[in-house]
């Protein structure tokens, strides 16, 4: 029987694809891998999807494809894996991460052939990594996944306490509700994956449970979901990693984005009570949206630890890395893409007052 623990991340999993699917974000089945066999790469099997790399096969609970094509790029999947532990996230599943999008890229096959018949150029994908974690992560996992470009995404900030809370009580109505039930009898944890799909998603594989007191705390899950305003967008910085910007609500920014696809905003960092600080990006001009972020803590402290003042450096990290993110927004079946720039000199006109550090940052965050 799975533990309360993985049944909640498996949840938050299958919420995250739904919060995603703005961002083009759409999940991959066996149906979407039209080749014949020896040469497909999508599989289903008894426990789910999977998906074959140079070396071996890999579970695929949670793998998406993106509607569009970075130039000079491959199509890009992504996997997307989520821990709700009341501890940081440590090394090992980040080094699984890698172990895994390693030996899927290393599939260097390039044309297809059944021996008899003419060649045939064979479709190459980018999979990527992506870890989401209700606890954040610990220190050397953080600088294993920036050396191998794991994207690392906080779920501790204020924003997604409701959503989790949500996850939390459904997963523990599920746990009891089987806990209860002979072994035999017991849905399977794909299954119960699959109904969420069906209802949350859209997607109608099978099998799914048939018990009402598993399906019933379900029910409720996607019911509240639908009604949470919580919206959830990928952003592609200037560095080895993604950014979850964070919103409640996404309409906003879609509706001013639209209207201005490139345009600068304004980039502010605040120390929090609880956590580590809170990065946030508004447009320069008005208050049309805000978008939140976080950094993971050790790109922070490698941050802080130059030798550089703290302003200098907190505007290094807007100019270089910040300088430039790209956002791409799916309506209709469109792929909208968007271009946030940041202002080095908004910064520093701000942060040019003699004040104490983090005092101007503490201030901003009051302000807008």
């Amino acid at each position: 029987m799975v533990g309360l623990r993985t049944l909640q991340g498996y949840l938050l999993e299958e919420v995250l694809a739904w919060l995603l699917r703005s961002s083009g974000y759409r999940l991959l089945t066996e149906a979407d891998d039209t080749a014949r066999p020896p040469w497909k790469v999508l599989e289903k099997r008894k426990h789910g999807l999977v998906v074959r790399g140079r070396g071996a096969w890999h579970q695929a609970d949670t793998l998406g494809e993106f509607p569009y094509v970075p130039p000079f790029s491959l199509p890009i999947r992504l996997f997307a894996e989520a821990k709700f532990t009341s501890s940081p996230v440590g090394l090992a599943v980040v080094r699984n991460g890698h172990g895994v999008v390693h030996d899927l890229n290393e599939g260097v096959v390039t044309t297809l052939s059944n021996g008899a018949g003419p060649r045939r150029p064979r479709t190459r994908y980018h999979y990527s990594y992506a870890i989401f974690s209700t606890s954040g992560f610990t220190r050397d996992a953080q600088e294993f996944a920036l050396a191998h470009q794991i994207s690392l995404i906080d779920l501790s900030l204020s924003d997604f306490k409701p959503l989790c809370e949500l996850v939390k009580d459904a997963a523990k109505s599920v746990y009891d509700a089987t806990k209860s039930m002979p072994p035999s009898q017991r849905p399977a944890v794909y299954e119960i994956r699959n109904y969420v799909r069906r209802h949350l998603l859209g997607m109608h594989e099978d099998p799914v449970p048939s018990f009402p007191s598993v399906t019933r705390p379900l029910d409720t899950l996607v019911a509240d979901l639908q009604c949470l305003s919580l919206g959830l967008a990928l952003a592609f910085p200037a560095a080895p990693f993604v950014l979850g910007l964070v919103s409640d609500d996404l309409q906003h920014f879609f509706r001013y984005a639209r209207e201005h696809p490139t345009h600068t905003v304004r980039v502010r960092r605040s120390e929090r009570k609880v956590g580590h600080p809170l990065w946030s990006l508004e447009p320069r001009e008005g208050r049309a949206y805000k978008l939140t972020f976080s950094l993971p803590e050790h790109v922070e402290d490698w941050i802080l630890d130059q030798e550089e003042g703290i302003r200098s450096r907190t505007r290094w990290t807007a100019r270089d890395l910040l300088s430039a993110i790209t956002l791409y927004w799916v309506d209709d079946g469109h792929t909208h893409t968007f271009r946030l720039h940041y202002d080095p000199d908004e910064f520093r006109e701000v942060s040019g007052r003699p004040r104490p550090p983090f005092s101007d940052f503490d201030e901003m965050s009051h302000l807008y």
